[in-house]
């Protein structure tokens, strides 16, 4: 399947396609708490990936300097929709999102994985590290990933 595109940014429509799937994603599907999944950094200023297929919005990645380590970022509320998963749009998303980061002078990238998606990280090059933890009622792990040009 061949992406239309990936668009970044805070424009309301950009980040109404952000909200649309995760709440499909985490609200619907996993039965999270919109209380907990739409959060004070779902700010009007922050910034989201979306990819879109045929104009539908099919992934988002939101992220945010990681708050223990300034050289470090942490993109969260990352969700492919339900139809569109295992097509490699979750990877390419990943992959736009790290070289931003790079491009921005991150150098690693630190984020809580589900333990259903931990297989997927580890294929991107993130490590585990410590125990699993429960985060929105989910268990997950963390997991980290040094963001070189290489990679």
């Amino acid at each position: 399947m061949r992406l239309k595109s990936v668009r970044f940014g805070n424009q309301p429509w950009i980040r109404a396609a952000a909200f649309y799937l995760r709440y499909q994603v985490f609200v619907e599907e996993q039965k999270i708490d919109p209380k907990l999944e739409f959060d004070a950094l779902d700010a009007s200023d922050r910034c989201y990936f979306v990819s879109f297929v045929a104009d539908q919005p099919v992934a988002t990645i939101r992220y945010q300097a990681f708050a223990e380590d300034p050289t470090a970022i942490q993109p969260d509320r990352f969700c492919v929709a339900q139809k569109f998963r295992n097509q490699g749009i979750g990877s390419d998303l990943l992959r736009r999102y790290e070289e931003h980061a790079r491009h921005a002078g991150f150098l690693r990238s630190i984020l809580s994985a589900e333990l259903s998606a931990q297989d997927f990280y580890l294929k991107a090059g993130y490590s585990s590290v410590g125990a699993p933890f429960e985060e929105d009622g989910i268990l997950c792990v963390r997991m980290i990933k040094k963001l070189t040009k290489n990679n």
